[in-house]
């Protein structure tokens, strides 16, 4: 069962921090560690800054722009009227979950989920396939509003449209319930920082929560001894790794020589002309430090280092 807010009159800001302070669709594939662009670490602080803020670039703005152009494909293709909800639904059971949903399917118990995607990003649509991250979105809806199906529908810029229809499963719902819970009381409530996946996400995320050292400030080491000896077992690995990658890029410059290209029946090697301009900034420091000042541009960040004790 759900209870339902309504949107119709909630200004953008009370719209932003209702959708701020609990877990929403967009949430649910970074909490299971599906999402490619975001983690927990980035949900959590979501969840628990005070500073609201919503990604605004320009993927983003064509996806709102484009929502009612995914909607009216659509219904043309499938033939099922659609119509916006007004109203943000919360789970009674679970009241830290919320869905603000797209669209409803008119006559039907089910919902629509619009997307767009880039031309680059056609693949992880291929062979009737939806991106996890996608997937597990719909599937927090129905998990929320108690519907049995679902429908996401995508429009690849500038090549197709297509769409499918996602029904209940209960072990996918089950467990992503048991996973939201978990995060929300464990981490959330508790205001205690999620475990880091090696994301670029954990990276933004800390850079941010500890984004300066207290010069001359220390602490022991104590229970890394393991993981810091595997990171140097990685590391050696990689460096092997990489030069066996140049010996055969390197074999293959021998073989095409003076050549540009090089092809097979699986492969084309492109060994091209490139022209690189760089300014040399140590010299202009030196020799015109009054042009250097006016464009230095200084950024403050933290090193992050190892050494054998």
């Amino acid at each position: 069962m759900y209870e339902t807010i309504s949107t119709a009159e909630m200004s953008h800001n009370e719209w932003l921090e209702l959708r701020e302070t609990e877990i929403g669709g967009s949430d649910a594939g970074a909490l299971c560690g599906l999402n490619p662009y975001s983690s927990a670490m980035t949900v959590f602080e979501s969840k628990t800054s005070k500073n609201l803020s919503e990604t605004d670039n320009e993927a983003t703005r064509q996806g709102h722009d484009l929502e009612d152009y995914v909607a009216k494909r659509f219904s043309e293709a499938s033939g099922l009227k659609v119509r916006r909800s007004n109203v943000m639904y919360r789970s009674k059971e679970y009241p830290f979950m919320i869905a603000d949903v797209d669209r409803l399917i008119v006559g039907m118990n089910a919902g629509l989920e619009c997307k767009t995607a880039s031309a680059y990003s056609a693949d992880k649509w291929k062979d009737r396939m939806i991106p996890p991250h996608y997937l597990i979105q719909c599937y927090h809806y129905m998990a929320v509003t108690g519907k049995p199906e679902w429908y996401i529908a995508v429009v690849i810029l500038g090549q197709e449209f297509k769409y499918a229809k996602i029904s209940w499963d209960d072990e996918i719902i089950g467990n992503l319930v048991a996973v939201e819970s978990h995060f929300w009381n464990n981490y959330v409530l508790c205001g205690r920082l999620p475990l880091p996946d090696g994301s670029k996400a954990c990276d933004g995320v800390l850079s941010r929560y500890f984004s300066e050292a207290q010069k001359a400030s220390s602490i022991p080491l104590v229970g890394f001894d393991e993981r810091l000896k595997r990171r140097e077992d990685i590391i050696n690995r990689m460096s092997e790794l990489e030069k066996e990658q140049k010996q055969i890029e390197q074999e293959i410059k021998v073989y095409m020589g003076e050549h540009e290209q090089a092809y097979s029946d699986r492969y084309r090697v492109n060994w091209t002309n490139v022209e690189t301009v760089r300014l040399d900034a140590q010299r202009i420091r030196v020799e015109r430090p009054e042009i250097y000042k006016d464009f230095a541009n200084i950024t403050h960040s933290r090193r992050f280092t190892v050494k054998a004790a």
